[in-house]
């Protein structure tokens, strides 16, 4: 049987109604999740940082390694071509002789600096780790206490957000399906969440701009669904409020 327009105007506010109550037990978990949700990213990106410094570090100590096996090497040829110079025959092969003697002994200056880097290089990302892992530490005791601020607000209010939800979804069948769609849309349009709002004091209770009296009297009438001038949110009047409110004052 079709509904009245009347009758879509109740099923409309109570909807809002029900969705206003999830809207406020929410709030009460405040910016919580949110925070959460930051700090496990933020302790993933550490714990990536941490793992590419750690690597980068193994590089430099692996380079230092290899350095210092050049260095060897280098020395055992400078060993080697000064126990040649004393079997010589010539100018030439003393030069020649000379000149790798020559070389490798900067090839030895090379990998010596080069160490001096690599081990200034490990003094700066061992602190830059050590600083990222007290930081990871912190976060991760941060991450601990506002799960158990989370948990446990969220351990007193599941059980009353779920009973809604399950009404919520129960008055959206009453409801049809364009008019959820406009609902809906209106919704996530605004961060209070109103979408279905009413008269206060001749305004509109969601953007309080003054609504002509021509207006207000056909929003009373609920003869066709009334949509505010300058927010778009659905209007009922203060009575339909009241009549939707009275049972459970009573």
């Amino acid at each position: 049987m079709e509904q009245t327009i009347e009758q879509k105007l109740r099923a409309l506010w109570q909807l809002q109604t029900i969705h206003t109550k999830i809207d406020k037990i929410r709030q009460v978990r405040g910016e919580l999740p949110m925070e959460v949700g930051d700090l496990e990213d933020e302790i993933a990106g550490l714990e990536t940082r941490i793992e590419k410094i750690r690597g980068e570090l193994d590089e430099l100590e692996d380079s230092i390694v290899n350095r210092r096996n050049m260095i060897r090497d280098a020395q055992a040829a400078i060993k080697k071509y000064e126990g040649q110079l004393n079997e010589v025959k010539n100018n030439r092969e003393y030069d020649a002789i000379t000149k790798e003697i020559e070389i490798q002994g900067l090839d030895i200056q090379v990998s010596e600096k080069k160490i001096r880097e690599f081990e200034f290089e490990i003094k700066n990302k061992t602190e830059a780790y050590e600083n990222t892992q007290a930081t990871l530490e912190t976060a991760k005791k941060d991450l601990e206490v506002k799960k158990g601020e989370l948990d446990t607000i969220t351990g007193e209010t599941q059980k009353e957000e779920d009973e809604f939800l399950k009404q919520a979804d129960e008055a959206e069948t009453e409801i049809e399906d364009r008019l959820i769609r406009v609902y809906r849309r209106l919704r996530t349009s605004y961060k209070n969440g109103l979408a279905v709002v009413s008269i206060d004091r001749d305004s509109c209770s969601g953007c309080h701009n003054k609504i002509p009296p021509q207006m207000q009297l056909e929003i009373r009438q609920r003869k066709k669904i009334i949509v505010c001038e300058h927010c778009g949110r659905i209007l009922v009047d203060e009575a339909l409020v009241q009549e939707a409110e009275s049972p459970a004052v009573a």
